[in-house]
C-alpha cells in the first residue's frame, strides 16, 4: 500500500511507502515520454523541433559555404575555428562532434516520426478509398518521399567526399577550399549536388508552410503570407547552396 508523503522534502517529487523508503517517480516520467512519443501529436512535436534544428544547421552552412567567395584561407580559417571552438572544455574538434550526434539524432528523429505519421495516415484512410485528396503545398507536398531518398543519399557521398576526403581527388585534411574545388570540378558531381539540394529546396517549402501553419488559425491573406515566406526562404537556401558548385563549374572559383 502506498500513500503520497506531506513531509517538508515532499517537493522531491517523490513517493514514500509505509517502512519510509522513498521511491523515485523517473519511471513515471519515462512512462510519460513514451505515450508522448507514441501519440500524433507528439510525432509531430518532434518532427517539429528536429526539423528548427535541422533548418538551423543548413543556413548556418549555406552561409559558411559562402566564404569560399572571399578568399580560400577565409573558408579554411573558418573550418579551423570551427574545430579550436569551446576546446578548453570540449577538446580540438570536440564542438564538431557535438554538432555531428545533435544533427544525426535530428534526422533520425525527424525521418522515424515522417515515417510513422505518414503510416498512420494510410491506416486512418477508410476502407476502399481510392482517391487521395490534393495535398495542400502541391508538388512539394507529394515527392517528399523521393526527395528524402536523394537527400539521404547524397548526404552519404557528401561525407565521404568532403569529411572524410575517401572519395575527394585532393582528400587533405583541413585543405577545406581545394577539396571543396576538386570535387565541384567535376560536373557529374555538381549535377549530383543540383538535384539533393533542390530536393531539400521542396523539402524545407512543405516544411516551413506545415511548420508556420501551425502556429494559428488560417485566413487568405496568412496563407499567401506563408506560402511567400516559405518559398522565399527556401530559394534563400538552394540559390546559397548551388552558387558554389556552379561557380567552380564555370571557372568563378579555381
Amino acid at each position: 500500500m502506498y500513500w503520497t508523503s506531506r513531509q517538508p522534502w515532499a517537493s522531491l517529487d517523490l513517493v514514500t511507502v509505509l517502512d519510509g523508503r522513498p521511491v523515485d517517480k523517473a519511471p513515471r516520467r519515462r512512462g510519460k515520454l513514451r505515450r508522448l512519443w507514441s501519440s500524433t501529436i507528439g510525432k509531430k512535436a518532434v518532427m517539429g523541433v528536429t526539423g528548427a534544428v535541422l533548418l538551423l544547421y543548413v543556413t548556418v552552412h549555406m552561409l559558411s559555404n559562402l566564404k569560399a567567395f572571399i578568399s580560400p584561407a577565409n573558408l579554411d580559417g573558418y573550418a579551423v575555428w570551427l574545430r579550436r571552438l569551446l576546446d578548453g572544455l570540449l577538446g580540438y574538434e570536440g564542438f564538431v562532434w557535438v554538432v555531428r550526434i545533435v544533427l544525426s539524432l535530428s534526422v533520425l528523429l525527424h525521418m522515424v516520426a515522417a515515417f510513422q505519421l505518414a503510416r498512420r495516415a494510410r491506416a486512418a484512410r477508410p476502407a476502399g478509398y481510392q482517391h487521395r485528396p490534393k495535398i495542400q503545398g502541391g508538388y512539394a507536398a507529394r515527392t517528399l518521399r523521393w526527395g528524402g531518398v536523394i537527400i539521404a543519399l547524397f548526404l552519404v557521398y557528401h561525407l565521404l567526399d568532403l569529411t572524410t576526403g575517401d572519395v575527394n581527388p585532393h582528400g587533405v585534411h583541413g585543405a577545406v577550399y581545394a577539396n571543396v574545388v576538386a570535387s565541384f570540378s567535376r560536373w557529374y558531381v555538381t549535377l549530383f549536388y543540383a538535384l539533393a539540394v533542390i530536393a531539400l529546396g521542396f523539402h524545407l517549402r512543405h516544411g516551413l508552410w506545415s511548420g508556420l501553419q501551425s502556429l494559428g488559425a488560417s485566413t487568405a491573406a496568412r496563407q499567401r503570407i506563408i506560402q511567400r515566406i516559405a518559398l522565399g526562404y527556401s530559394l534563400f537556401l538552394t540559390i546559397g547552396f548551388l552558387s558554389v558548385p556552379v561557380a567552380v563549374l564555370t571557372g568563378i572559383l579555381r
